[in-house]
């Protein structure tokens, strides 16, 4: 599996000051399902600690939607979202490629 610098750059956000990735956009890339991020991340919690992810409150999921027409389809999920930061997709990758 190959992931090209343009495909993530395209998908950066930032949150809190903090340069991230969206938890389906991390899926994508990862060609994984969304459920299979969360799930790594719910069986491995010591492996994520503060700074690895970041929980997108409701006044940030609000202001992604209104600004970003890619994250329309979050516009009415009730589910946690979750954003990772440089460490945190390192985490990941290294749980996932397994």
């Amino acid at each position: 599996m190959s992931i090209y610098i343009d495909d993530v750059d395209s998908k950066i956000i930032e949150i809190r000051g903090i340069k991230a990735l969206l938890d389906c956009d991390v899926a994508s890339l990862y060609g994984v399902e969304t459920k299979e991020v969360n799930r790594a991340v719910k069986n491995n919690p010591d492996k994520f600690p503060d700074g690895y992810i970041i929980i997108v409150d409701k006044n940030e999921k609000d202001e992604l939607v209104k600004n970003f027409h890619q994250f329309i389809s979050l516009k009415h999920s009730s589910a946690p979202i979750k954003v990772f930061t440089e460490k945190g997709l390192y985490m990941l990758a290294t749980i996932l490629m397994r």
